[in-house]
């Protein structure tokens, strides 16, 4: 003998529910999403490079500071005004501001960032601080005997 159980037909809710966890809420107000840009840093021979994917931003959107040693970079993506009279639309790119920040090595010069935007594919380049040389100090006393010393200075502030 077999049973035959019927399945109870899905609510409006669990419909709504199942199509928000595969794709995510249809209204773009109901659920805001923070925006942040892909970024990589690459270490070049003689700086480093921070690139950043911001489609559809141009250079006034973009804002570069190094203060303290900090490098960041921020701006804002707008949302798009949209109108639809009939049917739905979806809205799926992310907008808002953002802001990330990288700490440089000591004894970077501040002067010496650069920054060139192509293609919506930011580039800041950070010179990599020069390398302390080691210098010879002589060193001369009362006596007959003058000394050397060799060694690496490093100044502290």
């Amino acid at each position: 003998m077999s049973v035959l159980i019927k399945p109870e037909p899905f609510s409006s809710t669990e419909v709504n529910r199942l199509f928000n966890t595969f794709f995510g809420p249809l209204d773009s107000q109901s659920a805001p999403q923070r925006w942040m840009p892909a970024m990589d840093l690459v270490e070049g021979e003689d700086h480093f490079a921070l690139r950043a994917d911001l489609p559809g931003l141009s250079e006034d959107d973009v804002s570069i500071e190094v203060r303290d040693s900090t490098l960041t970079v921020s701006g804002e993506r707008k949302a798009e005004k949209s109108q639809s009279d009939r049917g739905f639309y979806r809205v799926e790119r992310s907008f808002g501001r953002f802001s990330r920040s990288l700490t440089l090595p000591d004894g970077v010069d501040p002067d010496g960032v650069t920054a060139s935007f192509d293609r919506g594919v930011l580039e800041v380049r950070v010179p990599k601080p020069e390398q302390r040389k080691p210098r010879r100090i002589a060193i001369s006393g009362n006596g007959s005997h003058a000394a050397q010393v060799e060694g690496t200075a490093t100044e502290r502030e």
